[in-house]
């Protein structure tokens, strides 16, 4: 099985597609082979104007479309309310069976959520999934993305504190939309680590992933 990483986020928008996108594309740069996994995808009418669609063609990965995503739909919508009114409700088992196919495909495998970590997956009657549930059948550390200006400290904070309550491994947190010389920037990226004994393991710069000096190796990350 491949190494894995999955990246959640402290809301919607916040850039887990872009970074997963750059952090693929690292990976393929050096020599790795990585796949690309996500579960339940929304707001998608075709395939090509999907999130796993911009990761495939940011990295260059080879898998199809339909072994990167188990389940898509056209409303843009949590995952959990598209499929109330579309149909084709995720499954668990699917979903775990679809991991497991394309990840011995590859070495490293990243693994993408959808909105932020309390996002409902699925909710009827007959099943509740959350993306929690999700992370713990596959048994794979999160990375969570973070945007690097105001309100970050309190979304990241808690964000981090959920996850640990679920027992939930973090690997690490990255700053998206991150500028040097910006005081409250340097400001949120230090409170979020002495809050939470959590590293800041990158951050993006004008674009770039910019890994911090204890990772090194962009590797080190799975």
């Amino acid at each position: 099985m491949a190494k894995a990483i999955f990246i959640t986020a402290t809301g919607t928008d916040i850039g887990k597609t872009y970074i997963s996108g750059l952090i693929a594309k690292n990976i393929k740069d050096k020599g790795f082979d990585i796949g690309y996994y996500k579960a339940a995808l929304s707001g998608s009418h075709n395939m090509t104007d999907s999130d796993a669609w911009y990761v495939k063609e940011k990295a260059n990965l080879p898998d199809s479309y339909n072994e990167m995503v188990s389940y898509t739909y056209k409303h843009a919508y949590s995952p959990h309310l598209a499929a109330q009114i579309e149909g084709n409700p995720p499954d668990i088992k699917i979903i775990k069976k679809a991991y497991k196919d394309i990840s011995k495909k590859h070495d490293y495998m990243i693994v993408e959520g959808s909105g932020g970590i309390i996002c409902p997956i699925r909710y009827d009657d007959d099943k509740k999934i959350f993306l929690e549930d999700i992370i713990k059948e596959l048994d794979i550390p999160s990375i969570i993305i973070a945007d690097a200006g105001l309100g970050t400290i309190n979304s990241t904070v808690l964000t981090i504190e959920y996850m640990r309550n679920k027992n939930l491994k973090i690997n690490g947190v990255i700053l998206n939309r991150f500028e040097t010389a910006n005081e409250m920037h340097d400001d949120n990226r230090k409170m979020i680590e002495e809050m939470t004994g959590i590293d800041i393991i990158g951050a993006v710069i004008n674009g770039i992933l910019k890994l911090d000096e204890r990772v090194k190796n962009i590797e080190n990350i799975f």
